[in-house]
């Protein structure tokens, strides 16, 4: 039976967490709802630090990825994206470059020939201005950047705002909000690597995962989309009914082979605010939903993590120790026309929502 708890009085807290080189103070915050769950995000890369949610036993334990301290997160190699905010654009754009209104841009190319998640100093690598707040909802925090025009090669000088919000219903909202002064591409997505074991005790191979999506973007060699949309029918990434993500992770499938795993952008149902995916760990009994308004989700199983870097606790992070459900435009859009289209031009309101919402299933369901 769950451990029972006295009530707690939702809170923010915000607390310095260390420099940037250049001397500028980074503040974390920790977000606390009304039965005990925990966020923590940082200044610096608008990073989702920390988790804490209850398993079936009424424990609490972190369900994320990622450091206890600022300084791994300055250095891509040790940041490894755990947590981040990613933009300009999320994911790849082939050959680190697109066309807009008859002029080519060019990327730099930090992913062999492509651009990965907004380049080398992506929003994952900028400190954010933060302010915490108490509203209806429950409690957050309102992280603003400016990317300046030609920033990391984009046009036009983009105002972002990310909220995150943690609700009494024990539901973590991130909200994404800009503007720009020219046209510009954009596709904003939260990388946090999950693993509902908390503090990521095993893999994440024995997660069942169910995705509310019937089709995919099938890549190339290079992980760039080809333009298609194919049907998850009869492939290892049919995951519409409830499935462990190392059922069929070692098969020898062609759209498995070149990631290592799962490292691909699923289709999503319908339009607006939905379902997007179900994960449980059935041995803690802990729930992952996604909801989201974003057209596409990209699965990660963690393949490149390789024992090199070390996170909480002395962790080593091996190979799928955790996965990401990263709700999201699909890859390479600015070069897929049939692709729903990334362009902001100014005068839009840029406006994208997801809700990680944590739920304890008990044993006999």
């Amino acid at each position: 039976m769950p451990t029972r708890t006295q009530p707690i009085s939702p809170s923010v807290h915000r607390e310095p967490w260390g420099h940037l080189p250049s001397g500028e103070e980074v503040s974390l915050y920790t977000l606390r709802n009304a039965s005990g769950l925990t966020a923590q995000i940082s200044e610096f890369g608008a990073v989702l630090v920390s988790l804490r949610t209850p398993d079936r036993q009424g424990k609490f334990e972190d369900v994320v990825l990622g450091h206890h301290s600022l300084e791994p997160y300055l250095d891509r190699s040790t940041a490894q994206f755990f947590g981040a905010t990613i933009g300009r654009f999320g994911n790849r754009i082939a050959g680190g470059q697109f066309d807009l209104e008859g002029r080519t841009y060019r990327l730099a190319q930090n992913n062999g020939p492509n651009s990965l998640h907004g380049g080398p100093k992506g929003f994952d690598q900028v400190l954010w201005s933060g302010s915490g707040f108490v509203d209806d909802r429950g409690v957050g925090v309102r992280l603003q950047h400016l990317s300046p025009d030609g920033e990391e090669g984009y046009p036009g000088n983009l105002q972002v705002t990310v909220t995150y919000t943690l609700t009494d219903l024990n539901e973590l909202h991130i909200d994404y909000q800009a503007s720009t002064d020219q046209t510009t591409i954009l596709n904003l997505t939260n990388h946090s690597f999950f693993n509902l074991s908390g503090s990521a005790k095993t893999d994440i191979l024995g997660h069942e995962l169910t995705l509310y999506a019937d089709q995919f973007t099938p890549t190339d060699s290079n992980l760039i989309p080809t333009g298609d949309l194919l049907s998850v029918q009869g492939t290892a990434l049919d995951f519409r009914s409830p499935q462990t993500i190392g059922a069929r992770i070692h098969m020898d499938d062609v759209h498995l082979r070149t990631a290592g795993g799962y490292d691909h952008n699923f289709v999503l149902r319908n339009s607006g605010l939905r379902h997007a995916a179900t994960l449980y760990e059935p041995v803690s009994g802990r729930v992952l939903e996604t909801f989201t308004t974003e057209p596409g989700i990209q699965l990660y199983s963690g393949n490149f993590l390789d024992g090199t870097v070390t996170g909480k606790n002395g962790r080593r992070y091996e190979k799928h120790l955790g996965v990401c459900l990263e709700t999201q435009h699909f890859p390479d859009s600015p070069n897929k026309p049939r692709f729903p289209s990334t362009v902001l031009r100014p005068g839009q309101a840029f406006h994208s929502k997801t809700i990680y919402a944590f739920k304890v299933r008990p044993l006999n369901l």
